[in-house]
């Protein structure tokens, strides 16, 4: 959905979260959130009376619930669902992004736990928040492919985290291969958990 279709205060949550993905949370500031959703300044303390900081936790909110909502298109598009199927859709929306225009974005959950975590109590507990939302149908996802449950949350962690740890390797590096390097390394470890009846 373009930034244009959204309500303002839906425009400032989206915008927020892109400039954090991008920028982090200690240099995304509210005028530049503001600009970036096309809002006027004075409606940042109508619509977000806690500040920054409620700004900041629907953001990392927001793209949590983006994460997840995701799983289920992956899901769709893909001809014959397997767990290395799923994971490495959720690769590809990443080296897309970055080898048609570069690396200038991250996950916006994970730049707000560097950034937050420590100093923020409530902006920890949305990112923490945040990543539930996302390995939660991941780990669906899974067991309706046949991975046993007792795994199946496991195993969704260690997408997520394989993911997010590739994609600071990726921006690091400027380079996809750490992101490419995880789908293909960890597929066949994911396939094989998958529960053959018979």
């Amino acid at each position: 959905m373009a930034v244009s279709e959204r309500g303002p205060r839906e425009r400032m949550v989206f915008s927020a979260a892109q400039l954090i993905r991008r920028d982090g949370v200690a240099a995304t500031g509210m005028r530049e959130v503001a600009a970036h959703a096309g809002a006027p300044r004075g409606s940042l303390q109508h619509y977000f009376p806690g500040g920054k900081e409620q700004l900041v936790n629907e953001a990392v909110g927001w793209a949590g619930r983006y994460a997840g909502n995701r799983v289920a298109r992956f899901l769709a598009a893909l001809p014959e669902p397997t767990p290395s199927g799923l994971f490495a859709a959720m690769v590809r929306q990443w080296t897309d992004e970055y080898e048609s225009a570069g690396f200038a974005g991250g996950c916006p959950v994970a730049a707000a736990t560097v950034d937050r975590a420590e100093s923020t109590e409530s902006t920890r507990a949305a990112a923490a928040e945040a990543f539930a939302t996302w390995t939660g149908p991941v780990a669906r996802a899974l067991s309706g492919m046949g991975v046993p449950e007792e795994r199946s949350g496991a195993l969704a962690t260690l997408m997520v985290s394989s993911l997010e740890g590739a994609i600071l390797m990726a921006r690091a590096k400027q380079d996809v291969r750490p992101l490419t390097t995880v789908a293909r390394e960890l597929g066949p470890l994911l396939d094989a958990a998958v529960r053959r009846d018979g």
